[in-house]
């Protein structure tokens, strides 16, 4: 991203274009004698954007020149005016040069090896990634949710490819998701997930596993030479005395990678235990980091929080939706497939076996039988509590459930109001209690059991600025008719036939009056009849009529009952195999 902005010769002039934001630069004081920070009113484009250069602007026509191919550019002071946290220092020309050409020619390899186009902000990132650790070992990337954490981890994994086999750990949830999108994103590279047995290490072999298989079976992963480690919600090693965080820290990696939204939950000695698991030469001794940063910070002393800044950038990349808009679309669309719990892989099977005991029956009786059908594994999908009633303990018992409350607690920490849609009230409700167990957050359920004046009161409620930051809402009662703006964050906690409903209820934050990108996150249970929704979204397939215009709730059912019952359970069965 390039920052425009104008100077008259003596001052500061005004943005050289619409929608400007101010950028911290170094520019000239008022003497002319030295330099100093000041917010400058600028118009943030990406490259392809550059203006042509009027006869003065000696920045721009530089730029153009670098962009062209020409060698040996000199960059004027105005062009790298970029300050160092504590205002000690100006990015060099040659840092800059080498930053902009480094990542257009990631980029180049990228687009010539990744199945899917990086955004360009993503593209930075990767060639930061792959800086920082050939120049410390390791980075944590730490940019707000929805930004493509994931996309990014997986570029950097594709160019380490031919290095030696690579790990990827990430709560257990979360294993298949990562299979997923590696494949999508690299399908070139072999991506396993791994819960014990034989260790596949061959080369271009990425293996992905979960935190509780790390701790359980660390020593097996310990013999390897790995190419790579990367972290995924790396807030679950924040404290450098627990198990996995010894046994993540102790693999054989020649560059590690953290990634969380969220590097510090609750105390500032939270980052010190990333930045020591992913560069321990340079962060070694955390009573040092206490004395340098954490006990001045926490006193108030805002010159240390600047040395912290300058102390982690070469380290740590954190960017958030607003410094990167002019990259993104209006609405971001994130799919998470999440993976069944021990407890939901049986229920799933032990409800579709009895569902089959009985029969499905034929005429309209099929219709009501495949529906029970297809509730049931749905709310097995969802917690497996909704179908055993038992509901005294909820964390830790459905994957999807749990990655939702993560997604929860760093938008809390983010200060990101959050909506979040499901199809059923008994899900709504169970949602609604554990943010009040788990955050003590009393969050609101709109659903259709309420009349019209408690829907207007909740809605009214939310868009406060002080209103609740999460909201539960049933999908077909809040999917239309409502404006939600205060929201920028939706979940859709379980998954509709007609993703024409899905867009209707994201597009009550997505709509006139929202100022910012809005991400839209869908949680799909992997290898479950969810997944051939989710497929059924993507692509046309042999039941491509359930995703007619028309197709909501009953007809996709009707649709399922008109299948025999050898198809028709080729889509309720778990896919073993994936």
């Amino acid at each position: 991203m390039f920052a425009l902005w104008t100077w008259t010769g003596t001052g500061l002039g005004p943005a050289p274009g619409p929608g400007h934001e101010a950028v911290r630069l170094a520019v000239p004081a008022a003497d002319g004698t030295a330099l100093e920070i000041d917010a400058v009113d600028c118009v943030v484009v990406e490259a392809d954007a550059l203006p042509a250069p009027g006869p003065d602007d000696r920045s721009l026509t530089a730029w153009r020149a670098v962009r062209g191919g020409t060698a040996d550019v000199t960059l004027p002071p105005a062009a790298h005016a970029v300050p160092n946290a504590t205002g000690t220092a100006v990015m060099s020309a040659e840092r800059a040069l080498t930053a902009y050409t480094g990542t257009e020619s990631v980029g180049a390899e990228l687009e010539s090896t990744l199945a899917v186009r990086l955004r360009p902000y993503q593209v930075r990132g990767v060639a930061w990634l792959r800086e920082a650790a050939a120049a410390h070992g390791g980075a944590v990337l730490a940019d707000e949710m929805g930004l493509g954490k994931t996309a990014q981890a997986i570029g950097f994994l594709h160019g380490r490819s031919g290095s030696g086999p690579q790990l990827v750990v990430c709560p257990t949830s979360l294993v298949g998701n990562w299979v997923h999108e590696i494949g999508r994103f690299a399908p070139d590279l072999r991506a396993v997930g791994w819960r014990g047995g034989e260790l596949p290490t061959a080369p271009g072999t990425i293996v992905v596993t979960g935190y509780p298989t790390l701790r359980a079976h660390g020593p097996r992963l310990l013999p390897t030479r790995w190419a790579s480690a990367v972290f995924d919600e790396a807030q679950v090693l924040k404290n450098p005395h627990t198990q996995v965080a010894k046994a993540a820290r102790g693999l054989d990696a020649a560059a590690r990678v953290a990634l969380t939204g969220t590097p510090v939950e609750n105390r500032l000695d939270e980052l010190w235990a990333l930045l020591n698991l992913v560069a321990p030469g340079t962060f070694t001794h955390r009573a040092q980091f206490r004395r340098r940063f954490v006990r001045p910070i926490e006193s108030g002393d805002a010159t240390a929080a600047a040395r912290l800044h300058d102390a982690v950038e070469p380290i740590m990349l954190s960017r958030r939706k607003i410094q990167v808009a002019a990259a993104l679309p209006p609405k971001i669309h994130c799919d998470l497939r999440c993976d069944l719990t021990d407890e939901q892989r049986d229920l799933y099977d032990r409800v579709l076996e009895q569902a089959v005991d009985q029969g499905f029956g034929a005429g309209v009786q099929r219709q009501g039988r495949v529906l029970a059908a297809l509730t049931a594994l749905k709310q097995v999908c969802n917690h497996p509590g909704l179908v055993t009633g038992e509901v005294a303990e909820l964390s830790g018992r459905s994957g999807k459930f749990d990655v939702c409350f993560d997604i929860l607690a760093q938008n809390l920490a983010g200060g990101s109001p959050t909506l979040v849609f499901t199809q059923y009230r008994e899900t709504g409700e169970l949602l609604a209690r554990h943010c009040a167990q788990a955050f003590g957050v009393a969050a609101p359920f709109l659903h259709g059991g309420l009349d019209p004046a408690a829907r207007a009161e909740i809605v009214a409620g939310f868009q406060r600025p002080d209103g609740p930051p999460i909201l539960i809402l049933s999908l077909r009662a809040a999917g239309t008719g409502l404006t939600l703006t205060r929201a920028a964050d939706v979940v859709h906690f379980d998954r509709w036939w007609n993703p024409a409903v899905e867009a209707q209820a994201s597009d009550r934050a997505h709509r006139i009056g929202q100022t910012r990108p809005v991400t839209v996150t869908t949680l799909t249970t992997g290898t479950t009849l969810e997944e051939h929704i989710a497929d059924m979204h993507d692509r046309k397939s042999v039941l491509a009529e359930l995703t007619a215009p028309g197709a909501t709730g009953p007809a996709s059912v009707a649709a399922l009952a008109r299948l025999d019952d050898e198809h028709l359970l080729g889509v309720l069965r778990r896919k073993r195999g994936n």
